[in-house]
């Protein structure tokens, strides 16, 4: 018998399966949020690795931000991570809300990733 999957793993499944047919080799630009940081990396899934990656954890951001669980503390990583992909050589991308709600803190680190020079 096939593996029975919870609804916000068939949803992460979905939206993973969308990218894929639309990627056209560009990598990818990763989310996942919890209720107090925010991450994100680039992944250049046909080598399966990560090129760049941020998160609200880092030490030097922890000292900015009161928390890493709002819109601001999503914006920093927005635009940190399009900082460290333009270090990577890398300015196409596309998007993997990973199941979450383009909404919120999700859409506060994609915008501030576009002002940044990503684009997707």
């Amino acid at each position: 018998m096939g593996k029975h999957l919870t609804v916000s793993e068939r949803r992460v499944q979905r939206v993973r399966r969308a990218l894929k047919k639309n990627s056209k080799g560009r990598p990818r630009l990763s989310v996942h949020r919890t209720g107090k940081h925010i991450y994100a990396q680039i992944i250049d899934d046909a080598q399966g690795h990560t090129v760049a990656a941020a998160s609200s954890l880092e030490k030097d951001l922890r000292g900015k931000m009161s928390t890493g669980g709002n819109k601001d503390a999503a914006a920093e990583i927005g635009k940190l991570i399009a900082e460290r992909a333009q270090k990577a050589g890398i300015k196409d991308v596309v998007f993997d809300r990973g199941g979450f709600l383009f909404h919120g803190r999700v859409k506060a680190l994609a915008d501030a990733a576009r002002e940044g020079g990503l684009n997707f």
